[in-house]
């Protein structure tokens, strides 16, 4: 390395002094210029053990990414949120001592916000993205806040790596591009020198990644936390949240599409749920284990980037959570709303997973930029349902008048009032694990298995989601302009699965590498062993996990899908009032897209209310389309071209098509095979319960297969 040199300091005129640092060649140093030997690590107390408080590097680095955006949110800027009621199943007393996890007669109020992660508010909701999925429950004994996403693993292991993640992420800072997407070269760059990612990189790549609704995704902790019973005894915990509706995505080129048509796709998706009273519902489940049990797995607990396979641990469904009502003002509710993990209650505890203790700062600091000041908690959507008394005063924003004389403790003046809780008495009591080791800057061995579990998620896809995560990693390392940054990414593909890597080097033009590039981390302190940091390799005892595809999802409901039907005047109105009565009855929301607004008459000449145009809507917003017969209708729709194209989209993206009389005549028009037997999803004069049926499949990924169609 070059000798490191001063950053020149340009004097464009007496007043100004212009600092230009483009950063090559130069030893890292904190704020204050003090060198960094270490920052791949936070300061614990000991291998496995907590982050310390005194660590000014994490501190400082943490506190800076927190203050770079005002006051838009740094990541998670773009969301929606709804209100609802969380209601429990059976005491979880044998676990955890919490208020709203014992008692089955509570129905909780909860606060939800789903959101995009790298995105501005902006941005598109169908970006390829983690997706947040935070849950503030008000409970009787405090706030308690479930910070989630859903994907159950995460980029990194310690939290002084995530300013670095978020901005390779970001757009470009030369040029500000491009928006709320993964497909560039810092993000690449960075992830290929972090072997730690991998396994998030398959989720991330994955359909999971491109949801069909919020509605429709899982939510997880991500982080492994404790559940503290009376007795004080602790177990490790895992929290998830399962939607009724089933897990299910849309594919890349449907995303693209309406992102141009919709942007607010999943905004509207759950609004307009909500308000048609098709409600949203999730189990919560936990999985359980035991303290003794904490190093019988082949991955450790504190490692976020890792899951506990649901065959090894299976997830118990112990409650459900309704959302019932939208927001009165979204910027009131939605964008002042404010999460923080360290929102606890008793019974509920932290562990020593190094991404979380990090959080555990992170959130309050950035709340101080983006909501003005420490008042952010009597904000409303904030306030807890139960009392607040301290001594904290004054600050921007402040709501409460606070009519006592002293604000201190101890004091004789106000009768020592507010008083200590007692444990019994419902005062938070963190839980007493043994600490007993020297401060160091390391990460324990047994976090260096980066890629087991990303073959394991890999293993566990069908052969459809297999190929739509190849294609993924080939648009996104296709839009990677720096050719040795996609060649060091196929080789750490090759640790996860050596046909995996070949099918996206063939996609890409290149050769596939025997092996990673050495060193593959280049993510190690300055005096830190190489070896040491290097990866290991450990084969999964588990081949696949069944939870892990979205192939066997709840598939036994149309509750809440959307069915466009094309239909202008003339339309055979027995036809048109049967599918939609049959279809709107078991819970779908039916829209009529016509030629023209307004009203259309059916072959009776009673009017039908049209929802859509051809102008208006497009095929991509839709999970079903039926063509009703009548003469005139479908006359008219066959010399409308993007009529033909609308079905046409549709069947290329795999989705559930129904026609009947002269609406099959319509769909011969097209490049739709209806000759011979019915395709698989296309049901040609059938029952409209057969059409049902089909819908609840989602899709049928199998016309992939087939030659597709331009559409």
């Amino acid at each position: 390395m070059k000798k490191p040199t001063v950053s020149k300091v340009i004097s464009k005129n007496e007043d100004l002094l212009i600092h230009k640092e483009d950063g090559s060649d130069q030893l890292l140093t904190t704020n204050q210029g003090l060198k960094v030997n270490d920052d791949q690590n936070s300061l614990k107390a000991g291998e496995r053990g907590a982050t310390l408080l005194e660590d000014f590097i994490l501190r400082e680095k943490i506190t800076h990414f927190d203050h770079e955006r005002i006051p838009e949110r740094i990541v998670h800027a773009r969301g929606s949120g709804a209100h609802g009621v969380f209601e429990l199943y059976k005491s979880q007393s044998e676990y955890t001592k919490a208020g709203f996890l014992n008692d089955t007669s509570i129905k909780t109020p909860v606060f939800v916000r789903f959101s995009t992660v790298a995105g501005s508010r902006g941005s598109t909701d169908l970006a390829r993205d983690v997706r947040g999925f935070s849950v503030k429950f008000y409970t009787q004994e405090g706030i308690y806040d479930f910070v989630g996403n859903n994907m159950p693993v995460f980029f990194i292991q310690d939290a002084i790596k995530f300013p670095d993640l978020i901005h390779a992420v970001k757009p470009e800072p030369h040029h500000e591009m491009p928006q709320a997407a993964s497909a560039h070269d810092t993000f690449w760059d960075f992830i290929s020198l972090m072997p730690e990612s991998s396994h998030m990189i398959m989720w991330l790549m994955s359909d999971r990644a491109i949801p069909r609704s919020y509605r429709m995704m899982e939510g997880f902790g991500v982080h492994t936390f404790r559940l503290i019973n009376e007795e004080g005894k602790s177990h490790f915990v895992k929290f998830h949240w399962k939607p009724l509706l089933g897990v299910h995505s849309v594919v890349w080129n449907e995303a693209l599409k309406i992102s141009g048509n919709d942007p607010d796709f999943h905004r509207r998706d759950l609004w307009e749920a909500i308000e048609a009273g098709a409600f949203p519902e999730w189990e919560l489940g936990i999985q359980v284990v035991r303290e003794e049990d904490e190093n019988k797995f082949e991955f450790d607990l504190l490692d976020p980037t890792k899951l506990i396979p649901e065959e090894l641990v299976p997830v118990q469904r112990i409650g459900k959570m309704t959302l019932n009502r939208n927001p009165d003002n979204f910027f009131a509710e939605t964008e002042q709303v404010a999460f923080h993990p360290g929102h606890l209650v008793p019974g509920i505890d932290f562990t020593n997973d190094p991404l979380l203790q990090g959080r555990l700062f992170s959130y309050t600091d950035t709340q101080l930029s983006r909501l003005g000041g420490p008042n952010f908690h009597e904000i409303p959507i904030n306030r807890p349902i139960s009392p607040v008394h301290n001594n904290q005063r004054d600050g921007h924003m402040r709501q409460t008048i606070n009519t006592s004389r002293t604000s201190y403790q101890p004091n004789s003046i106000g009768g020592n009032s507010p008083l200590q809780a007692k444990v019994a008495e419902g005062g938070f009591s963190s839980y007493q694990e043994r600490i007993d080791a020297k401060k160091i800057r390391e990460r324990s061995d047994s976090f260096f298995d980066h890629f087991s579990q990303a073959t394991l998620f890999f293993n566990s896809q069908s052969e459809t989601e297999k190929n739509h995560l190849v294609e993924a990693l080939q648009f996104e390392l296709g839009k990677v302009e720096i050719e040795a940054v996609r060649k060091r990414m196929l080789g750490i593909l090759t640790q996860i699965d050596l046909t995996l890597a070949k099918r996206v080097a063939e996609g890409l033009g290149l050769a596939v590498p025997s092996g990673p590039e050495k060193p593959v981390n280049h993510g190690v302190p300055a005096d830190g062993d190489q070896q040491r940091y290097e990866p290991k390799i450990v084969k999964s005892t588990l081949k696949s996990s069944a939870a892990l595809s979205m192939k066997d999802t709840p598939k036994n409901t149309i509750k809440s899908r959307k069915i466009a039907i094309l239909a202008t005047d003339g339309v055979n109105g027995a036809e048109l009032d049967n599918y939609k009565k049959t279809l709107e009855a078991a819970g779908a929301m039916t829209k009529i897209v016509a030629t023209h607004n307004g009203h259309i008459n059916d072959d009776a000449g009673k009017p039908v209310k049209v929802d859509f145009t051809f102008l208006t809507t497009a095929s991509v917003l839709f999970d079903a389309v039926y063509v009703p017969g009548g003469k005139k209708s479908v006359d008219a729709l066959s010399a409308e071209a993007d009529a033909i194209h609308f079905v046409e989209e549709a069947f290329r993206h795999c989705k559930a098509i129904a026609a009947t009389k002269e609406g099959v005549q319509f769909l011969g028009l097209s490049k739709i095979p209806v000759k011979g037997k019915n395709d698989a999803g296309v049901v040609l004069d059938k029952t409209v319960k057969d059409f049902e049926k089909a819908i609840q499949q989602h899709r049928f990924w199998e016309r992939e297969k087939a030659a597709k169609i331009p559409a």
